[in-house]
C-alpha cells in the first residue's frame, strides 16, 4: 500500500519527525539529502518563533505514513512559497515524489505581484528522480545555488592564531544576550540604520532549541567584553554530527581571521564530544569563502520554481 497523508497532530509528531530525520540522514550515507535534525529545530525555534517566516509547525506540516506507521515523507514550507520535501529513501518512489509535490503546489504556493501562483523547491544536483519530477511538472532552475559545506572530524583541527585583543570563549549567560544580538546585527545588517535594530530578546529562542549547548556557542570577545564574532554549533549526539548556524563577524571586526577561529574552536569542542562530521550552508560569496576555508568539502543544490 502507498503511504497515506495526514496533518501534523501534536507535539509527539515533532519528536517523531526528529527521529525520522536522523534515520534519513544515516540512510543517505550521512549526507544532508533532507534536513539535519538541527535545521528542523532551527526552523521552529528561530525562523518561526523569531523571524515569523511561516505559521507554527502544527499548521503547516504534513506527514506521509506507511501502513506499519513508519514516516515515508514530511512536507512543510520554509518561507512563503518555498517548501522542503523530506523523503525516506526506503520508501521513496517517483509516484510518492509526485504526490508530495502536487500537495505542496495546492497548499503552499504563494501569490506573485501580478496575481499568479508560484512555488520554490530545492533539488540536490545529483538527485535525478527529483529532476525528472520537477521537469515533468513545469519547474525551471532559478537563482543562485546553495553551497553545502561539510568537514569530517577524523583528524586534528589546526590551531588558528587569534588576533591581538580578542579572546575565544563560550557564550555567557543571559546578561550577554544584548552583546551577542548586537554582534549579529552588525554582522548581517552592516548597512542598515541602527534605528532599525529590534533588540536582543530573540536570542532566548535560540537557546531554547533542544540541541543548543552553550559550550558550542563560541564567541570572539574584546577585552572590553564586546562580542566581535560568533559560531553556534547545534550538535546531535545521536548521529554524532552538527550544523554551524549562526556564524558571523561584526563589520567593524572583520578581516582579522575571527570567523575561522570561532568555527575551528567549535569543531574542536564538537570533536571532543565524539562528533564526526560538521555542516554549514553558504548563501553568498563571503560565507562561502569562510566555510570553504574552514570546512572544505562542497556539494551544491539549486532552487527550482514553478509559476502558473
Amino acid at each position: 500500500m502507498k503511504p497515506t497523508m495526514r496533518w501534523y497532530r501534536d507535539e509527539d509528531d515533532y519528536w517523531r519527525i526528529r527521529a525520522f530525520l536522523r534515520d534519513v540522514f544515516l540512510l543517505n550515507g550521512r549526507r544532508e539529502r533532507s534536513w539535519h535534525v538541527a535545521r528542523l529545530d532551527y526552523w521552529r525555534w528561530h525562523l518561526i518563533a523569531t523571524c515569523e517566516c511561516c505559521p507554527p509547525v502544527p499548521e503547516v506540516t504534513l506527514l506521509w505514513e506507511t501502513a506499519a506507521g513508519d514516516i515515508a515523507a514530511v512536507l512543510h514550507p520554509v518561507y512563503a512559497g518555498e517548501v522542503f520535501l523530506h523523503m525516506n529513501p526506503a520508501f521513496r518512489t517517483q509516484a510518492l515524489e509526485e504526490e508530495v509535490l502536487a500537495v505542496a503546489e495546492e497548499r503552499f504556493a504563494a501569490d506573485t505581484s501580478d496575481g499568479r501562483r508560484y512555488l520554490v523547491v530545492n533539488r540536490d544536483r545529483d538527485d535525478e528522480l527529483r529532476l525528472a519530477v520537477l521537469t515533468e511538472r513545469g519547474y525551471r532552475k532559478w537563482g543562485e545555488p546553495v553551497h553545502h559545506w561539510s568537514r569530517d572530524l577524523d583528524a586534528a583541527i589546526p590551531a588558528v592564531p587569534v588576533a591581538a585583543g580578542y579572546t575565544i570563549r563560550s557564550m555567557g549567560d543571559v546578561d550577554e544576550h544584548p552583546a551577542r544580538s548586537w554582534a549579529s546585527w552588525r554582522a548581517f545588517h552592516p548597512d542598515d540604520p541602527d534605528e532599525a535594530y529590534e533588540g536582543w530578546e530573540w536570542y532566548s529562542n535560540i537557546q531554547a532549541g533542544p540541541l543548543y549547548r552553550r559550550d558550542l556557542d563560541v564567541v570572539a570577545a574584546t577585552e572590553a567584553g564586546e562580542i566581535a564574532a560568533f559560531c553556534t554549533i547545534w550538535y546531535d549526539d545521536v548521529t554524532r554530527s552538527g550544523v554551524c548556524v549562526l556564524v558571523g563577524t561584526a563589520a567593524e571586526h572583520q578581516r582579522r581571521g575571527l570567523g575561522k577561529a570561532v568555527i575551528w574552536e567549535g569543531l574542536r569542542r564538537m570533536q571532543r564530544l565524539g562528533g564526526t562530521r560538521a555542516f554549514a550552508n553558504g548563501y553568498d560569496a563571503a560565507a562561502n569563502a569562510l566555510y570553504g576555508a574552514a570546512l572544505g568539502t562542497l556539494e551544491l543544490s539549486d532552487s527550482w520554481v514553478k509559476t502558473w
